[in-house]
């Protein structure tokens, strides 16, 4: 199972492997608090992908799919979280404000579906 946590919500029972996919650190967030598996920075979108997108809603669609191309060339990124995920509770830390326009949401769905790859 794979699920995304927001930083800076209440924290969450740590019944998983926890990755920060966050290309920066949390402002305001010690990281002796967040009880990593590790950080997944190189998982996270580019800079220009990120600026580009803007957190603007309009460009989600767009965006998914040029994290997607970024995400297939940079496997070694996404098999550690992959391998977390095969063998229990996967658990994506992010720390955008939008709750269904972020990295996190788009890099679930792109896991997701590697799961079900043979």
């Amino acid at each position: 199972m794979i699920r995304i946590w927001r930083v800076y919500d209440p924290p969450l029972p740590r019944d998983g492997s926890i990755y920060l996919v966050d290309r920066f650190w949390p402002r305001g967030i010690k990281r002796e608090a967040m009880h990593l598996a590790a950080w997944a920075r190189e998982a996270a979108p580019s800079p220009e992908l990120c600026r580009w997108f803007g957190h603007v809603p309009e460009k989600w669609e767009e965006f998914q799919r040029r994290y997607t191309d970024e995400l297939d060339q940079k496997s070694a990124a996404w098999q550690p979280l992959l391998e977390a995920a095969r063998h229990g509770s996967l658990i994506l830390f992010y720390g955008a404000r939008d709750r269904e326009h972020n990295n996190a949401v788009a890099l679930k769905s792109y896991l997701e579906r590697r799961l079900k790859e043979p």
